[in-house]
């Protein structure tokens, strides 16, 4: 296995240029026809302060895609997957988005991104807004949420995969099947997450923003989105990553670099981190606690490994611990909302809907 590890490091580079190259080629050639047909908008959820706003989206050709339903059999489900997978995207269209009165514009880039990035003329209230969206040339049109941080007493990053939604990221043959045959109906949340994630993000009048940053590609926001907003968990901006090649590079340098975006732009908000120990959360929010440890308040990490793995995360606990930062490595979401009562992040009554919630789950 390492050597197969190493010499696929070492063809990398190569493999890349060459994928490149072709995609180049491919585009130059279908992307003029795709832009002769019906387009759609995809916005995903913008974020930002009163004083700036980011907002991204895409520019793709439309494609048909049922409701989700508990009852969808595993080959509806698979065929809806292949179609959000193989996604087809248009360049070279101007979007423009305005936002409280404010209109700007951007351009598709040869994988159908756009990001429109907003200086409102006065500053905007904490909370949610909405962009409305045109294209160019054309009556289409679309409604984007975004999401102003401002009077926030702390801010919330956290995984995805295994951490809020099972997906056995840990079994290949287990993560297709679940990935691939699942629904934002019928995939599962953890016991508890729900109720812990509403605690963190509840705090009186103000709201604590949250923040999923994850590997898995944009063309599953919709399913994602729909899953929380089913499940009742809170909502919040999503970094997804670009379908290709991009993801055969490992999720370390993607989280590392929107954490440091995130921290960049909120630089007087703390924050909680939450991941999991499947891949490499521990590794990557212990060097987020060694580089800005007056910013980190905990560190949540979900055990969904054997032993030999939790060694090495108490390793970084340790760590951890000697910046000022506690890592708990949790169970279950009981033992995180434990940790978050004593510290005055949820309070007492949080607990027990923790608790209540979780408990209800084992239950059924």
């Amino acid at each position: 296995m390492n050597l197969v590890k190493t010499a696929f490091k070492t063809i990398q580079p190569s493999l890349e240029r060459a994928v490149l190259i072709v995609d180049r080629a491919f585009s130059g050639y279908v992307q003029p026809r795709r832009a002769r047909g019906k387009l759609i908008l995809q916005p995903y959820v913008g974020w930002g302060t009163p004083q700036h706003v980011e907002l991204t989206g895409r520019v793709l050709l439309p494609r048909t895609l049922a409701p989700a339903r508990k009852g969808d059999r595993r080959w509806q489900n698979a065929r809806n997957m292949l179609r959000r997978l193989l996604s087809r995207e248009v360049a070279g269209v101007k979007v423009m988005g305005t936002l409280d009165g404010v209109t700007v514009s951007a351009v598709s880039d040869s994988d159908g991104y756009f990001t429109l990035n907003f200086t409102p003329s006065s500053p905007l209230g904490g909370g949610w807004h909405q962009v409305s969206l045109k294209m160019e040339g054309r009556e289409v049109s679309a409604v984007a949420r975004v999401q102003v941080v401002s009077a926030a007493r702390f801010g919330v990053i956290s995984d995805l995969d295994d951490t809020v939604l099972k997906s056995d990221v840990t079994s290949l043959p287990r993560m297709l099947s679940t990935v691939l045959t699942g629904n934002a109906r019928t995939r599962l949340p953890f016991p508890g997450v729900g109720a812990l994630y509403r605690a963190l993000t509840r705090d009186g009048e103000a709201r604590n923003p949250i923040f999923y940053v994850s590997s898995s590609p944009w063309n599953l926001f919709d399913l994602l989105w729909q899953f929380l907003d089913y499940r009742r968990i809170p909502l919040g901006p999503m970094f997804l990553r670009n379908w290709g090649m991009d993801l055969l590079g490992g999720h370390g340098g993607h989280k590392h670099t929107v954490i440091e975006r995130i921290f960049e732009r909120f630089p007087e908000l703390p924050f909680v981190l939450v991941g999991d120990s499947g891949e490499k959360d521990p590794e990557i929010y212990a060097e987020v606690v060694h580089r800005h440890p007056s910013r980190v308040l905990a560190v949540y990490i979900r055990d969904v490994t054997e032993a030999s793995r939790d060694e090495g995360v108490l390793k970084l606990r340790e760590e951890v611990r000697k910046a000022g930062v506690d890592l708990v490595l949790a169970a279950d979401s009981l033992n995180a909302a434990s940790h978050a009562m004593a510290m005055g992040l949820i309070t007492s009554g949080e607990y027990r809907s923790v608790l209540t919630s979780v408990a209800r789950t084992y239950e059924t």
